[in-house]
Protein backbone atom coordinates (compact mmCIF):
# COMPACT_ATOMS: atom_id res chain seq x y z
CA UNK A 1 0.00 0.00 0.00
CA UNK A 2 0.93 3.37 -0.79
CA UNK A 3 1.15 4.86 3.17
CA UNK A 4 3.68 7.56 2.01
CA UNK A 5 4.49 11.37 2.20
CA UNK A 6 5.65 13.16 5.21
CA UNK A 7 5.14 16.01 7.45
CA UNK A 8 7.61 18.18 8.89
CA UNK A 9 8.33 16.73 12.54
CA UNK A 10 8.14 19.89 13.76
CA UNK A 11 4.09 21.09 13.40
CA UNK A 12 1.58 20.01 15.47
CA UNK A 13 -0.49 16.98 14.45
CA UNK A 14 3.01 15.01 13.76
CA UNK A 15 1.75 12.02 13.23
CA UNK A 16 5.40 10.26 13.66
CA UNK A 17 4.37 11.28 17.31
CA UNK A 18 1.77 8.53 17.56
CA UNK A 19 3.58 6.22 15.62
CA UNK A 20 5.65 3.18 17.28
CA UNK A 21 9.60 3.90 17.30
CA UNK A 22 10.26 0.72 15.47
CA UNK A 23 7.52 1.21 13.26
CA UNK A 24 9.02 2.15 9.12
CA UNK A 25 9.92 5.22 8.57
CA UNK A 26 7.38 5.49 6.17
CA UNK A 27 4.55 4.93 8.43
CA UNK A 28 6.07 7.42 10.57
CA UNK A 29 6.21 9.93 8.31
CA UNK A 30 2.45 9.42 7.56
CA UNK A 31 0.46 12.70 7.02
CA UNK A 32 -2.20 13.75 9.51
CA UNK A 33 -4.22 16.03 6.93
CA UNK A 34 -4.29 17.05 3.22
CA UNK A 35 -1.94 20.05 3.98
CA UNK A 36 1.07 17.86 5.05
CA UNK A 37 1.22 15.58 1.76
CA UNK A 38 3.80 16.23 -0.70
CA UNK A 39 3.12 16.30 -4.38
CA UNK A 40 -0.01 15.72 -6.41
CA UNK A 41 -0.58 19.54 -6.43
CA UNK A 42 -2.29 19.11 -9.60
CA UNK A 43 -5.38 17.27 -7.08
CA UNK A 44 -4.66 19.26 -4.04
CA UNK A 45 -3.70 22.67 -4.39
CA UNK A 46 -6.49 25.27 -3.55
CA UNK A 47 -9.27 25.26 -6.77
CA UNK A 48 -8.07 22.03 -7.45
CA UNK A 49 -10.37 19.38 -7.83
CA UNK A 50 -10.21 17.06 -4.90
CA UNK A 51 -9.30 20.41 -2.49
CA UNK A 52 -12.22 21.95 -3.88
CA UNK A 53 -14.36 18.65 -3.73
CA UNK A 54 -13.40 18.36 0.20
CA UNK A 55 -13.66 22.23 1.43
CA UNK A 56 -17.24 22.35 -0.43
CA UNK A 57 -18.26 18.74 1.23
CA UNK A 58 -18.78 17.55 -2.21
CA UNK A 59 -17.44 14.27 -2.12
CA UNK A 60 -17.83 11.60 -4.72
CA UNK A 61 -16.44 8.20 -5.51
CA UNK A 62 -13.31 8.08 -6.98
CA UNK A 63 -10.38 5.63 -8.62
CA UNK A 64 -7.27 6.79 -7.72
CA UNK A 65 -4.60 6.03 -10.53
CA UNK A 66 -1.18 6.35 -10.52
CA UNK A 67 2.09 4.80 -9.99
CA UNK A 68 3.46 2.69 -6.98
CA UNK A 69 4.90 5.14 -4.19
CA UNK A 70 2.61 7.94 -4.89
CA UNK A 71 0.25 8.17 -1.90
CA UNK A 72 -3.06 6.76 -2.84
CA UNK A 73 -3.67 5.16 0.25
CA UNK A 74 -2.73 7.57 1.92
CA UNK A 75 -5.19 9.83 0.05
CA UNK A 76 -7.51 7.65 0.70
CA UNK A 77 -7.50 7.63 4.36
CA UNK A 78 -7.33 11.52 4.34
CA UNK A 79 -10.51 11.86 2.61
CA UNK A 80 -11.92 9.64 4.84
CA UNK A 81 -10.50 11.93 8.11
CA UNK A 82 -11.60 14.99 6.34
CA UNK A 83 -15.49 13.57 5.94
CA UNK A 84 -15.24 12.53 9.33
CA UNK A 85 -16.38 8.81 8.04
CA UNK A 86 -15.10 5.49 8.90
CA UNK A 87 -12.23 3.81 6.75
CA UNK A 88 -12.41 0.68 5.61
CA UNK A 89 -9.77 -0.92 3.61
CA UNK A 90 -10.25 -3.97 0.89
CA UNK A 91 -7.25 -5.39 -0.77
CA UNK A 92 -8.29 -6.76 -4.06
CA UNK A 93 -5.90 -9.28 -3.93
CA UNK A 94 -7.26 -11.20 -0.48
CA UNK A 95 -10.57 -9.94 -0.06
CA UNK A 96 -14.17 -11.71 -1.98
CA UNK A 97 -17.46 -11.60 -1.71
CA UNK A 98 -17.63 -12.45 2.21
CA UNK A 99 -15.30 -9.12 2.94
CA UNK A 100 -17.32 -7.12 0.44
CA UNK A 101 -20.53 -8.14 2.39
CA UNK A 102 -19.01 -7.48 5.27
CA UNK A 103 -18.22 -3.95 4.53
CA UNK A 104 -21.48 -3.35 3.30
CA UNK A 105 -23.15 -4.00 7.06
CA UNK A 106 -20.42 -1.66 8.46
CA UNK A 107 -21.66 0.54 6.46
CA UNK A 108 -25.10 0.24 6.89
CA UNK A 109 -24.43 0.19 10.75
CA UNK A 110 -22.69 3.97 10.57
CA UNK A 111 -25.47 5.04 8.47
CA UNK A 112 -28.12 3.54 11.20
CA UNK A 113 -25.77 5.70 13.69
CA UNK A 114 -25.61 8.67 11.52
CA UNK A 115 -21.87 8.20 10.18
CA UNK A 116 -20.59 8.05 6.90
CA UNK A 117 -18.20 5.36 5.47
CA UNK A 118 -15.25 5.35 2.79
CA UNK A 119 -14.46 1.73 1.30
CA UNK A 120 -11.09 1.93 0.49
CA UNK A 121 -9.76 -1.57 -2.44
CA UNK A 122 -6.68 -1.51 -2.98
CA UNK A 123 -5.04 -2.84 -6.23
CA UNK A 124 -8.99 -3.10 -7.80
CA UNK A 125 -7.69 -3.90 -11.04
CA UNK A 126 -7.90 -6.96 -9.30
CA UNK A 127 -11.14 -7.60 -8.45
CA UNK A 128 -13.03 -9.45 -11.09
CA UNK A 129 -16.68 -8.68 -12.76
CA UNK A 130 -18.25 -9.76 -10.29
CA UNK A 131 -16.37 -8.68 -7.54
CA UNK A 132 -16.70 -5.38 -8.79
CA UNK A 133 -20.32 -5.14 -9.56
CA UNK A 134 -20.85 -5.90 -6.23
CA UNK A 135 -20.49 -2.64 -5.01
CA UNK A 136 -22.70 -0.68 -7.74
CA UNK A 137 -25.78 -0.82 -5.87
CA UNK A 138 -24.13 0.51 -2.64
CA UNK A 139 -22.47 2.86 -4.52
CA UNK A 140 -25.17 4.03 -6.43
CA UNK A 141 -27.58 4.27 -3.24
CA UNK A 142 -24.87 6.53 -1.74
CA UNK A 143 -24.54 4.04 1.44
CA UNK A 144 -20.73 4.28 1.22
CA UNK A 145 -18.26 6.69 -0.93
CA UNK A 146 -15.89 4.40 -2.89
CA UNK A 147 -12.50 4.62 -3.50
CA UNK A 148 -10.11 2.41 -5.64
CA UNK A 149 -6.00 2.51 -6.24
CA UNK A 150 -5.00 1.00 -9.41
CA UNK A 151 -1.56 1.06 -11.29
CA UNK A 152 -3.01 -0.21 -14.10
CA UNK A 153 -4.98 2.24 -16.57
CA UNK A 154 -8.85 1.53 -15.58
CA UNK A 155 -10.23 1.95 -19.02
CA UNK A 156 -8.97 -1.34 -19.05
CA UNK A 157 -9.45 -3.29 -15.72
CA UNK A 158 -12.19 -1.33 -14.00
CA UNK A 159 -15.54 -2.25 -15.44
CA UNK A 160 -17.27 0.20 -17.09
CA UNK A 161 -20.31 0.78 -14.81
CA UNK A 162 -18.44 1.35 -11.77
CA UNK A 163 -16.12 3.89 -13.83
CA UNK A 164 -18.61 5.63 -14.99
CA UNK A 165 -20.20 5.81 -11.02
CA UNK A 166 -16.90 6.79 -10.28
CA UNK A 167 -14.56 10.25 -10.52
CA UNK A 168 -10.59 9.20 -12.10
CA UNK A 169 -7.93 11.24 -10.57
CA UNK A 170 -4.54 10.17 -12.02
CA UNK A 171 -1.66 10.81 -9.76
CA UNK A 172 1.60 12.11 -10.33
CA UNK A 173 5.12 10.56 -9.64
CA UNK A 174 6.50 12.50 -7.17
CA UNK A 175 9.04 15.59 -8.43
CA UNK A 176 12.52 15.92 -7.42
CA UNK A 177 11.92 18.87 -5.28
CA UNK A 178 8.95 17.11 -3.54
CA UNK A 179 11.67 14.32 -3.18
CA UNK A 180 14.28 16.63 -1.50
CA UNK A 181 11.38 17.79 0.82
CA UNK A 182 10.62 14.74 1.92
CA UNK A 183 13.86 13.47 2.48
CA UNK A 184 14.32 16.54 4.95
CA UNK A 185 11.40 15.78 6.80
CA UNK A 186 13.09 12.08 6.97
CA UNK A 187 16.49 13.81 8.29
CA UNK A 188 14.71 15.43 11.08
CA UNK A 189 12.70 12.75 12.33
CA UNK A 190 16.02 10.31 12.09
CA UNK A 191 18.40 12.77 13.26
CA UNK A 192 20.46 11.34 10.56
CA UNK A 193 23.77 12.88 9.06
CA UNK A 194 23.55 14.88 5.92
CA UNK A 195 23.73 13.68 2.83
CA UNK A 196 26.25 14.70 0.19
CA UNK A 197 25.19 16.52 -2.90
CA UNK A 198 26.35 13.56 -4.82
CA UNK A 199 24.46 10.83 -2.88
CA UNK A 200 21.15 13.33 -2.02
CA UNK A 201 20.92 13.52 -6.19
CA UNK A 202 21.75 9.63 -6.87
CA UNK A 203 19.24 8.67 -3.90
CA UNK A 204 16.41 11.00 -5.34
CA UNK A 205 16.60 9.49 -9.41
CA UNK A 206 17.18 5.87 -7.40
CA UNK A 207 13.91 6.48 -6.00
CA UNK A 208 12.38 7.81 -9.64
CA UNK A 209 9.39 9.10 -8.07
CA UNK A 210 8.20 6.46 -5.44
CA UNK A 211 7.86 8.49 -2.07
CA UNK A 212 7.91 4.60 -0.54
CA UNK A 213 11.39 3.67 -2.60
CA UNK A 214 13.31 6.42 -1.26
CA UNK A 215 12.26 6.45 2.46
CA UNK A 216 12.82 2.56 2.44
CA UNK A 217 16.01 2.99 0.52
CA UNK A 218 16.84 6.38 3.19
CA UNK A 219 16.26 3.83 6.19
CA UNK A 220 18.34 1.33 4.80
CA UNK A 221 21.39 3.77 3.93
CA UNK A 222 21.02 5.72 7.93
CA UNK A 223 21.11 2.42 9.67
CA UNK A 224 24.41 1.72 8.27
CA UNK A 225 25.84 5.40 9.16
CA UNK A 226 27.34 4.76 11.99
CA UNK A 227 29.26 7.74 13.55
CA UNK A 228 29.49 8.97 10.03
CA UNK A 229 29.45 12.73 9.75
CA UNK A 230 27.72 12.73 6.38
CA UNK A 231 26.23 10.07 4.22
CA UNK A 232 28.21 9.60 0.96
CA UNK A 233 28.05 7.47 -2.27
CA UNK A 234 30.24 4.93 -1.24
CA UNK A 235 27.57 4.05 1.59
CA UNK A 236 24.80 4.38 -0.70
CA UNK A 237 26.67 1.98 -2.82
CA UNK A 238 26.49 -0.26 0.12
CA UNK A 239 23.39 0.33 1.04
CA UNK A 240 21.08 -0.30 -1.83
CA UNK A 241 23.87 -3.18 -3.37
CA UNK A 242 23.45 -4.41 -7.03
CA UNK A 243 20.28 -2.65 -7.60
CA UNK A 244 21.32 0.62 -7.52
CA UNK A 245 25.10 -0.45 -9.50
CA UNK A 246 23.25 -2.85 -12.25
CA UNK A 247 21.25 0.58 -13.60
CA UNK A 248 21.99 4.30 -12.21
CA UNK A 249 18.64 5.60 -13.86
CA UNK A 250 18.84 9.19 -13.16
CA UNK A 251 22.78 9.23 -13.62
CA UNK A 252 25.08 9.26 -16.89
CA UNK A 253 24.07 5.16 -17.43
CA UNK A 254 20.68 5.92 -18.06
CA UNK A 255 20.81 8.62 -20.21
CA UNK A 256 23.42 7.17 -22.36
CA UNK A 257 21.01 3.86 -22.62
CA UNK A 258 18.87 5.64 -23.61
CA UNK A 259 20.18 7.80 -26.14
CA UNK A 260 22.02 4.60 -27.65
CA UNK A 261 18.69 2.77 -28.04
CA UNK A 262 17.32 5.86 -30.11
CA UNK A 263 20.82 6.04 -32.02
CA UNK A 264 20.21 2.60 -32.89
CA UNK A 265 17.16 2.56 -34.16
CA UNK A 266 17.90 5.98 -36.12
CA UNK A 267 20.62 3.99 -37.60
CA UNK A 268 18.45 1.04 -38.86
CA UNK A 269 20.42 -1.71 -36.48
CA UNK A 270 17.70 -4.07 -35.29
CA UNK A 271 20.25 -5.96 -33.53
CA UNK A 272 22.08 -3.11 -31.25
CA UNK A 273 18.73 -1.54 -30.60
CA UNK A 274 17.16 -4.76 -29.01
CA UNK A 275 20.34 -4.97 -27.01
CA UNK A 276 20.19 -1.38 -25.34
CA UNK A 277 16.70 -2.22 -24.70
CA UNK A 278 17.26 -5.55 -23.31
CA UNK A 279 19.82 -3.71 -20.89
CA UNK A 280 17.51 -0.71 -19.74
CA UNK A 281 14.75 -3.21 -18.89
CA UNK A 282 17.21 -5.75 -17.16
CA UNK A 283 18.41 -2.32 -15.60
CA UNK A 284 15.10 -1.81 -14.09
CA UNK A 285 14.18 1.10 -16.29
CA UNK A 286 9.85 1.50 -15.96
CA UNK A 287 8.75 0.26 -19.71
CA UNK A 288 6.39 2.54 -19.75
CA UNK A 289 9.51 5.27 -20.00
CA UNK A 290 10.39 3.10 -23.13
CA UNK A 291 7.10 3.25 -24.47
CA UNK A 292 7.30 6.71 -24.50
CA UNK A 293 10.73 6.79 -25.99
CA UNK A 294 9.60 4.59 -29.11
CA UNK A 295 6.67 6.54 -29.89
CA UNK A 296 9.12 9.84 -30.02
CA UNK A 297 11.14 7.78 -31.79
CA UNK A 298 8.38 6.85 -34.10
CA UNK A 299 7.42 10.69 -34.90
CA UNK A 300 11.13 11.95 -34.87
CA UNK A 301 12.95 9.65 -36.84
CA UNK A 302 10.45 8.01 -39.58
CA UNK A 303 7.49 10.19 -39.82
CA UNK A 304 5.99 9.92 -42.96
CA UNK A 305 8.27 7.69 -44.77
CA UNK A 306 6.13 4.83 -43.02
CA UNK A 307 3.05 6.41 -40.70
CA UNK A 308 2.44 2.39 -39.49
CA UNK A 309 5.77 2.92 -37.17
CA UNK A 310 3.99 5.25 -34.78
CA UNK A 311 0.81 3.22 -35.11
CA UNK A 312 3.01 0.05 -33.98
CA UNK A 313 4.85 1.93 -31.56
CA UNK A 314 1.61 3.10 -29.69
CA UNK A 315 0.38 0.02 -30.10
CA UNK A 316 3.04 -1.19 -28.43
CA UNK A 317 2.57 0.97 -25.68
CA UNK A 318 -1.06 -0.58 -25.04
CA UNK A 319 -0.09 -3.86 -25.24
CA UNK A 320 2.33 -3.53 -22.75
CA UNK A 321 -0.78 -1.24 -20.29
CA UNK A 322 -2.61 -4.17 -20.51
CA UNK A 323 0.07 -7.29 -20.20
CA UNK A 324 2.27 -5.86 -17.98
CA UNK A 325 6.04 -7.50 -17.47
CA UNK A 326 7.81 -9.30 -18.62
CA UNK A 327 4.67 -10.84 -21.58
CA UNK A 328 4.27 -6.83 -22.44
CA UNK A 329 7.54 -6.41 -23.29
CA UNK A 330 7.90 -8.79 -26.42
CA UNK A 331 5.56 -5.83 -28.07
CA UNK A 332 7.73 -3.25 -26.73
CA UNK A 333 10.80 -5.09 -28.97
CA UNK A 334 8.58 -5.62 -31.78
CA UNK A 335 8.30 -1.98 -32.21
CA UNK A 336 11.87 -1.22 -31.93
CA UNK A 337 12.97 -3.65 -34.45
CA UNK A 338 10.14 -2.43 -36.77
CA UNK A 339 11.15 1.34 -36.58
CA UNK A 340 14.58 0.19 -36.98
CA UNK A 341 14.19 -1.54 -39.67
CA UNK A 342 11.79 0.84 -41.42
CA UNK A 343 12.59 3.69 -43.46
CA UNK A 344 13.55 6.96 -41.84
CA UNK A 345 12.80 11.10 -42.27
CA UNK A 346 12.73 13.55 -39.73
CA UNK A 347 11.46 16.07 -42.35
CA UNK A 348 8.22 16.76 -40.49
CA UNK A 349 9.96 17.06 -37.34
CA UNK A 350 12.12 19.21 -38.63
CA UNK A 351 9.83 21.46 -40.51
CA UNK A 352 7.71 21.54 -37.41
CA UNK A 353 10.32 22.94 -35.16
CA UNK A 354 10.96 25.36 -38.15
CA UNK A 355 7.23 26.61 -38.50
CA UNK A 356 6.92 27.08 -34.57
CA UNK A 357 10.14 29.26 -34.45
CA UNK A 358 8.60 31.11 -37.55
CA UNK A 359 5.39 31.73 -35.65
CA UNK A 360 7.21 32.77 -32.51
CA UNK A 361 8.91 35.44 -34.13
CA UNK A 362 6.60 36.45 -36.99
CA UNK A 363 3.41 37.81 -34.19
CA UNK A 364 -0.22 37.17 -35.17
CA UNK A 365 -1.48 38.00 -38.24
CA UNK A 366 -5.36 37.79 -39.37
CA UNK A 367 -7.34 34.97 -40.68
CA UNK A 368 -7.90 36.22 -44.08
CA UNK A 369 -11.55 36.70 -44.63
CA UNK A 370 -12.34 34.18 -47.29
CA UNK A 371 -10.73 31.31 -44.66
CA UNK A 372 -13.03 32.13 -41.87
CA UNK A 373 -16.41 30.29 -40.55
CA UNK A 374 -19.70 32.04 -41.16
CA UNK A 375 -21.95 30.37 -38.77
CA UNK A 376 -24.55 33.23 -38.55
CA UNK A 377 -26.35 36.21 -41.09
CA UNK A 378 -23.89 38.95 -39.65
CA UNK A 379 -20.75 36.89 -40.46
CA UNK A 380 -22.03 35.83 -43.63
CA UNK A 381 -22.84 39.91 -44.14
CA UNK A 382 -19.66 40.80 -43.09
CA UNK A 383 -17.84 38.62 -46.19
CA UNK A 384 -16.51 35.76 -44.04
CA UNK A 385 -16.53 33.02 -46.52
CA UNK A 386 -17.11 34.86 -49.21
CA UNK A 387 -14.77 33.55 -52.17
CA UNK A 388 -13.34 30.56 -50.63
CA UNK A 389 -12.82 27.56 -53.15
CA UNK A 390 -14.19 24.05 -51.84
CA UNK A 391 -11.80 21.82 -52.61
CA UNK A 392 -13.75 18.67 -53.39
CA UNK A 393 -15.52 20.70 -56.24
CA UNK A 394 -12.26 21.14 -57.66
CA UNK A 395 -10.65 19.12 -60.49
CA UNK A 396 -9.06 16.21 -58.70
CA UNK A 397 -10.31 17.63 -55.60
CA UNK A 398 -7.73 20.65 -55.68
CA UNK A 399 -8.39 24.34 -55.80
CA UNK A 400 -5.10 24.70 -57.76
CA UNK A 401 -3.68 28.55 -57.08
CA UNK A 402 -5.46 29.16 -53.65
CA UNK A 403 -4.03 31.07 -51.05
CA UNK A 404 -4.39 29.81 -47.36
CA UNK A 405 -1.84 31.72 -45.75
CA UNK A 406 -2.48 35.64 -44.45
CA UNK A 407 -2.71 38.43 -46.70
CA UNK A 408 1.49 39.56 -47.12
CA UNK A 409 2.82 36.52 -45.94
CA UNK A 410 4.31 34.72 -48.32
CA UNK A 411 4.06 30.82 -48.27
CA UNK A 412 6.61 29.12 -45.84
CA UNK A 413 8.09 25.91 -47.47
CA UNK A 414 9.24 24.15 -44.40
CA UNK A 415 8.46 20.82 -45.02
CA UNK A 416 10.87 18.83 -47.34
CA UNK A 417 9.97 15.72 -47.81
CA UNK A 418 13.00 13.16 -48.51
CA UNK A 419 13.18 10.52 -50.85
CA UNK A 420 12.43 7.50 -48.86
CA UNK A 421 9.46 4.96 -48.17
CA UNK A 422 5.70 7.04 -48.87
CA UNK A 423 7.52 10.22 -48.45
CA UNK A 424 9.00 10.07 -51.79
CA UNK A 425 5.39 9.27 -53.49
CA UNK A 426 4.43 12.61 -51.20
CA UNK A 427 7.42 14.63 -52.50
CA UNK A 428 6.05 13.70 -55.92
CA UNK A 429 2.56 14.70 -55.42
CA UNK A 430 3.96 18.06 -53.77
CA UNK A 431 5.75 19.02 -56.70
CA UNK A 432 2.94 18.47 -59.08
CA UNK A 433 -0.05 20.52 -56.68
CA UNK A 434 2.46 23.13 -56.59
CA UNK A 435 3.62 23.29 -60.19
CA UNK A 436 -0.29 23.31 -60.66
CA UNK A 437 -0.48 25.82 -58.30
CA UNK A 438 2.33 28.30 -60.26
CA UNK A 439 0.46 27.52 -63.51
CA UNK A 440 -2.68 28.24 -62.12
CA UNK A 441 -1.38 32.02 -61.03
CA UNK A 442 0.58 32.66 -63.83
CA UNK A 443 -2.67 32.69 -65.73
CA UNK A 444 -4.37 35.14 -62.98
Amino acid sequence: MDDLFGVDPAEPGNPAAAAPADAPLAERLRPAQLSDVIGQRHLLAPGKPLHAALAAGRLHSMILWGPPGVGKTTLARLVAQASDAQFIVLSAVLAGVKEIRDAVQRAELARAQGSRTVVFVDEVHRFNKAQQDAFLPHVESGLFLFIGATTENPSFEVNSALLSRATVHVLKSLEADDLVLLLDRARALMQAPPLTDAARTRLIAFADGDARRLLNAYENLVSLAGERAELDEPLLESALGEMLRRYDKGGDQFYDAISALHKSVRGSDPDAALYWLARMLDGGVDPRYVARRVLRMASEDIGLADPRGLQLALQAAEVYERLGSPEGELALAQAVVYLAVAPKSNAVYTAWNAMRAFVKQDGTRPVPTHLRNAPTRLMKDLGFGAGYRYAHDETDGYAAGENYWPEGLAPQRVYQPVSRGLEQRIAEKLADLRARDDEANNRG
